[in-house]
């Protein structure tokens, strides 16, 4: 698929043609900050990003990566071409001898396209997403009540517009043997708030009653777009539109329970879920997605699978911001992750990855390397 044109009128009956600015766009190594590409965790975790890289190029001799990039709209990017480059970089990742020569090798020898972000001038905005660990059951007690549900056998014959979230699960969340999806409930979880918490992250591992551990996937969604808890708090002025992070927007609904039936119901978008017998949490690309290595973006308009660079604030351990440059592969997506300005970081499984994840709502640049 060739960029769009948009047709601006000039008068006089004259029509000229204006391109869509591509998302990415190189740049000139002299144009980079020095600490691009100087890779704050390459001696503690080289093992992880080679994981990476490897699973990228698994995904990269599929026939979903083949469609994928048939019609990428950035002139240059092809899917051969992002292989080449991750099968240099992998080299340059083991043979380096410091973070020094890796980054000096990678200057060299690639060319640096960066994201036009959400103001065509670079800027982009990274948030955090991690897999929860909370307590459920197989089966309804009085104790959980609030289930995760599997994909209707039907879905895919239901009208459209499909059923909103209030009229899937109620207002309370506990419409049970009287929602369309009765019968469908694939697990149950005490916190209705730690339910919908799954649906927003996209998996989940579920501590049994007998201490045995569960594995839930994404496997589908109702046809609406993400609405974000956070946006409509701010809406509603019960936060200031600046600084506003997840840990903020939990504590607001834990202190004031009564508002979650005004709030949830807000995001229509219902997702669905299979069992993942253990497996990781996995990407859109249809990969496991490794903890500070792996990004989300949006596909229809980044290239999957790719060798990125982030420049950004991630909380260390102690929840202190620290600037960060980090090589990532770009592996997976997310309903609010929309346009070349939006990126969200993988920070891996349980409290603290979570806790970390939600204090990043931070600026930064995103770019891609490619081969020369």
């Amino acid at each position: 698929m060739k960029p769009s044109l948009a047709l601006l009128p000039l008068g006089l009956g004259l029509i000229a043609l204006t391109p869509v600015i591509p998302p990415l766009q190189p740049i000139e190594t002299r144009q980079l900050d020095p600490i691009a590409g100087y890779d704050d965790r390459l001696n503690s975790d080289r093992q992880k990003l080679i994981a990476a890289i490897d699973r990228s190029l698994r995904y990269l001799d599929t026939p979903n990566a083949a469609k994928a990039y048939r019609d990428y709209p950035v002139s240059g990017i092809t899917r051969e071409r992002v292989r080449r480059s991750l099968v240099r970089f992998r080299q340059l990742v083991k043979t380096s001898r410091s973070i020094e020569d890796l980054q000096r090798a990678v200057q060299k020898e690639f060319i640096w396209y960066r994201s036009i972000g959400d103001d065509n001038q670079g800027n982009v905005k990274f948030t955090g997403y991690f897999e929860p660990i909370y307590a459920a059951s197989r089966r309804k007690t009085a104790e959980y009540r609030y289930p995760l549900y599997r994909k209707p056998a039907d879905f895919s014959r239901w009208a459209k517009p499909h059923p909103s979230r209030r009229e899937l699960e109620g207002e309370d969340g506990l419409l049970g043997a009287d929602s369309r999806l009765s019968g469908y409930e694939l697990v149950w979880l005490k916190d209705r708030l730690e339910a919908y918490l799954v649906h927003v992250q996209g998996s989940a591992k579920l501590r049994l009653p007998d201490g045995k551990m569960m594995s839930v996937g994404f496997d589908g969604n109702t046809d609406y777009p993400y609405t974000s808890l956070g946006k409509e708090l701010i809406k509603d002025g019960v936060f200031p539109a600046e600084g506003l992070t997840l840990p903020m927007v939990l504590g607001y609904l834990r202190e004031n329970p009564d508002r979650l039936p005004n709030y949830l119901p807000r995001n229509n978008r219902f997702i669905f879920f299979r069992e993942t017998d253990g497996a990781p949490a996995t990407g859109s690309i249809g990969v496991p997605v490794t903890a500070e290595r792996s990004i989300a973006t949006d596909k229809s308009v980044l290239p999957p699978g790719a060798l990125a660079v982030i420049q950004t604030e991630i909380p260390d351990k102690t929840m202190e911001k620290r600037p960060v440059s980090r090589f990532v592969l770009d592996q997976d997506t997310g309903s609010a992750i929309i346009g070349p300005g939006r990126v969200d970081i993988f920070m891996g499984t349980g409290p603290t990855a979570g806790d970390r994840a939600g204090l990043i709502n931070t600026p930064g640049k995103l770019y891609y390397l490619l081969l020369k």
